[in-house]
């Protein structure tokens, strides 16, 4: 109670000070005075803040003192402070009351400030900006933004909901299985459960060697925008080594803001890796063959990765009118580090003229597939050359008979 009183008097004797009423009560008699003093000191006089005071003091303005926001909205205050009194005034800016986890910044002319200067009569504007964070109750909130010693001005936010820190990032399906030199795809989606536009950036944690794409709207990106609200698919797209053996990794995928973060645990199982290679006996990819004639040739179809290959078939591609057939033309299984062996019959056409011919030769599952090219090298018949040895001696025959039989006429 004596504090209250001790208070009340000393605004009032300073608000008198300040304004010049000073020179009213020096033209007033004594008593008047010490009257007028004395109700100052027992409270019966209206003080600081009241009538009187304020209309001699500093004042604090704002519309809007009651608002309504969801979790993590950004309020803009336009905050007057208003010059009542006949003087300069220096008035010292604070905030009090503001809840736990809450910020709040003061700036004036772009300048981020603590106290302001107004001149008689006149009003400086301030912006007062209050960050509401995402995770807060549902309920009402107060505080009071004052000029210390001078005026007060009360704000009350009513945080709409219940809000929460954290994205909501989801996926179907997180875990995948498959060959090391297979890729894997994971569809996901990434909720912003706040009320403003959110830039997330997007970050895999992948072991060496292994590659991480994202991709938004068919587009690869690093960092995706999501609206108040709002969901955005994102397609994940993950790429072992080749040749990592078999077992199970968890991947680690991020999703953060500069004040919020999200995280999504994928995991892959390698069974191992499919490789594949056709080749001969001698590593020789090369032959020669007689047209119309058959070369059965040697192959081998290895096995060089770390997971079984099953159902191997044998196919071709030859020049027109060739044909290869193999034996076998499937094989039921190649256990890893194996090879199984092939034999293709290679037959030219009878109508192929002398020259180098290509012939693809494949072995393929439903993982994997190799080629070996064939350069088949093609010699016409012995017949056919002594045929041409004897019709060019049959003519040179025919044309010395022709000379010694006309040749003196």
């Amino acid at each position: 109670m004596v504090f209250g009183i001790l208070v009340n008097f000393y605004f009032c004797a300073r608000t008198v000070y300040h304004q010049n009423l000073c020179f009213m009560l020096t033209r007033a008699n004594t008593l008047p005075k010490i009257l007028f003093l004395s109700s100052c000191f027992l409270g019966l006089v209206p003080l600081a803040g009241q009538q009187i005071c304020v209309a001699q003091g500093v004042t604090l303005y704002t519309p809007y003192t009651k608002i309504s926001v969801p979790p993590g909205e950004s309020i803009d205050y336009s905050v007057d402070i208003i010059n009542n009194g006949g003087g300069v005034r220096n008035a010292e800016i604070a905030v009090v009351g503001l809840p736990d986890g809450w910020s709040y910044e003061l700036k004036s002319g772009g300048w981020a400030i603590e106290q302001l200067s107004v001149l008689p009569k006149e009003k400086k504007n301030l912006s007062f900006k209050v960050q509401v964070p995402y995770k807060v109750d549902k309920g009402t909130y107060r505080f009071q933004l004052v000029a210390k010693g001078m005026s007060q001005l009360p704000l009350t936010v009513v945080v709409s909901e219940q809000g929460t820190f954290k994205s909501e990032f989801n996926t179907d399906q997180a875990n995948m299985e498959g060959a090391a030199n297979s890729s894997f795809t994971f569809n996901s989606t990434l909720r912003n459960p706040t009320g403003e536009e959110q830039v997330y950036s997007l970050r895999a944690q992948v072991p060496q060697g292994w590659n991480a794409l994202f991709r938004a709207n068919g587009k690869q990106v690093s960092s995706v925008n999501v609206g108040p609200n709002q969901t955005q698919n994102i397609t994940i797209e993950l790429d072992p080594p080749d040749h990592l053996g078999a077992g199970s990794y968890k991947i680690p995928v991020v999703a953060s803001t500069s004040s919020m973060s999200s995280n999504l645990e994928l995991e892959v199982v390698i069974t191992g890796s499919y490789n594949l290679e056709l080749t001969t006996p001698t590593g020789r990819l090369s032959s020669s063959i007689t047209a119309g004639s058959s070369k059965k040739i040697e192959l081998l179809v290895k096995n060089t990765g770390s997971a079984p290959l099953k159902n191997v078939e044998m196919k071709s591609s030859t020049p027109v009118d060739w044909t290869v057939e193999f034996e076998p033309s499937k094989i039921d299984v190649i256990a890893p580090g194996q090879h199984a062996q092939v034999f293709a019959t290679v037959r030219a056409s009878r109508k192929s003229v002398a020259g180098d011919y290509v012939t693809n030769l494949e072995a393929k599952t439903a993982e994997k597939s190799a080629t070996a090219s064939f350069r088949m090298a093609v010699r016409t018949p012995l017949l056919w050359g002594w045929l041409g040895i004897m019709i060019i001696l049959a003519a040179l025959g025919g044309v010395y008979y022709l000379f010694r039989k006309y040749g003196r006429r």
